[in-house]
């Protein structure tokens, strides 16, 4: 929903003061701001994503062209993140053969790439992060050919993947980070012309990005301050095992605590001892062990210290904060996809080095089923979440569907919320049905015209309205959905009379 809005040209303190309030709207009134006008152009763009500068702008230009060329529907603006998402197969594979020169290594990890459930949902999402996905393979695949070729046009090229990196999502400073660390230790810290090469392009890089770093710290008092929010320890360490797992299997059996879904709460997550997941983590985790175990010791080092520092270095500067000064950076999945698709290369070159190795017949077959296993459980996973109404990054408005449904039931409906909360129920609008209408009050105070409605219901709130229709005796409150904070509003018009 936000990617639109900005996209369109609005800044979030924009859509909140012009969107209409205090007075009885339709959903087609809240939608509006999600459709790119006359009033607002390219100009209006730059502007609403640089009061939101954590977003570099590549993917949001890729977005508003698509939606000026195809309209702005859902479907387009979700649609450009998975045209974009297919990139991802030809780029790993040809990292493969870059690391390895090995076809199905490639192959391999091409296969788990397209089943693997967390790329999946993110190919859907209308956010970046499928391009982040996919300027981290092109950055690598560049980086390894630059260290090979040792030309002025190679490095070029880098520092090209490397400005599209960054214009990508500031985290890709990490990869390129990465890939530093890489040849100083290829390197033995020496000081040598690849390693000046590699300076030179980096800093020409991260150079263009200088106008948008300036607006990062212009606005740096509100970027992020709910993933600095702490959470317990035991929470941070069954988030990483659920996003780790979601690489290969995703069944969402796990996430019973209602409250798990409000993500940017930081609340915990309550397992069961008959979950699913509770078996099925320790056996990836010990599949991904085994994979790093084979890949070091059947690799040369230039091919498996690649793999090591692009897992290890984006990953672990996540997570020391998060563990030195609390927070859950690291418990953002869709942060940790650079080191994930480290996870998928060795992954695929354990299979492929198992069935090529010279093994007893009935040890090749065993790995081929393991590999059908790995397939086919995040096949199921893909097809499952397809099925589902939500899924668990949908985060905020996971239980969306759930409260349209009690909406769309009642006769003659209003949803009313605050109108701070203006992005929450636009959200929710796209399930409503349309003949239900909408107030967002901007105070407290409720227009006398909300009488003509059979059914009233109160949706996320904020503290203030909330206290005042539960302190005022013309109204009583009904809680109808407790985690996805749904209200029944009930008028005493006696009350009103007098």
């Amino acid at each position: 929903m936000h990617t639109s809005v900005r996209v369109v040209g609005y800044k979030k303190t924009e859509f909140v003061d012009e969107v209409p309030s205090d007075r009885i709207i339709n959903i087609q009134d809240l939608q509006v701001f999600q459709r790119l006008s006359p009033e607002r152009n390219w100009f209006d763009t730059i502007n609403a994503l640089a009061a939101n500068a954590e977003h570099t702008p590549a993917y949001y230009a890729i977005a508003r062209l698509a939606m000026q060329i195809f309209g702005s529907s859902v479907t387009v603006t979700r649609g450009v993140a998975a045209v974009i998402s297919l990139f991802v197969f030809p780029c790993v594979y040809w990292l493969c053969l870059e690391l390895f020169a090995a076809p199905l290594v490639g192959w391999i990890a091409m296969a788990l790439v397209a089943v693997s459930p967390i790329h999946v949902l993110y190919a859907q999402e209308a956010r970046q992060y499928s391009l982040l996905t996919v300027t981290t393979l092109l950055a690598s695949i560049a980086f390894l050919r630059a260290i090979r070729q040792k030309t002025k046009l190679s490095w070029g090229m880098y520092a090209l993947t490397v400005v599209l990196g960054l214009y990508s999502h500031l985290l890709f400073i990490l990869v390129s980070f990465a890939h530093g660390v890489y040849l100083l230790l290829l390197e033995q810290f020496r000081v040598t012309k690849n390693f000046l090469a590699y300076l030179i392009a980096s800093l020409v890089a991260i150079a263009t990005l200088i106008p948008w770093i300036i607006l990062y710290f212009i606005n740096a008092s509100s970027i992020g301050e709910w993933t600095a929010r702490a959470i317990s320890f035991e929470a941070l360490i069954q988030r990483w095992l659920l996003n780790f797992t979601a690489l290969f299997f995703d069944m969402q059996v796990a996430y019973n605590n209602a409250q798990f879904f409000d993500v940017e709460a930081g609340n915990d997550i309550q397992f069961n001892a008959n979950d699913v997941l509770l078996y099925v983590i320790p056996l990836f985790i010990a599949l991904v062990v085994y994979a790093f175990y084979i890949l070091c010791s059947r690799t040369s080092i230039s091919s498996w210290l690649f793999v090591v520092t692009l897992l290890i270095i984006p990953t672990i500067s996540l997570v020391l904060p998060d563990l030195i000064s609390g927070g859950q950076r690291s418990s953002i999945a869709r942060y940790l996809l650079p080191g994930y698709v480290a996870i998928q290369i060795a992954v695929a070159y354990l299979f492929a080095n198992r069935l090529t190795a010279s093994l007893k017949y009935s040890q090749q077959k065993v790995w081929q089923i393991i590999l059908a296993i790995a397939l086919a459980s995040g096949t199921i996973s893909c097809i499952v979440s397809a099925q589902a109404e939500t899924w668990w990054n949908k985060y905020s408005s996971y239980y969306n569907p759930e409260i349209a449904n009690i909406i769309n039931q009642a006769n003659q409906p209003l949803a009313i919320s605050s109108q701070r909360r203006v992005s929450r129920i636009t959200s929710l609008s796209y399930e409503l049905e349309p003949n239900v209408s909408v107030l967002l009050v901007s105070e407290t105070e409720i227009p006398e015209d909300v009488k003509r409605f059979r059914e009233i219901f109160l949706f996320r709130p904020d503290a203030e309205l909330q206290a005042r229709l539960q302190n005022d005796p013309e109204y009583k409150l009904e809680l109808l959905h407790a985690p996805g904070q749904l209200w029944r509003v009930q008028i005493d018009e006696a009350q009103l009379s007098n």
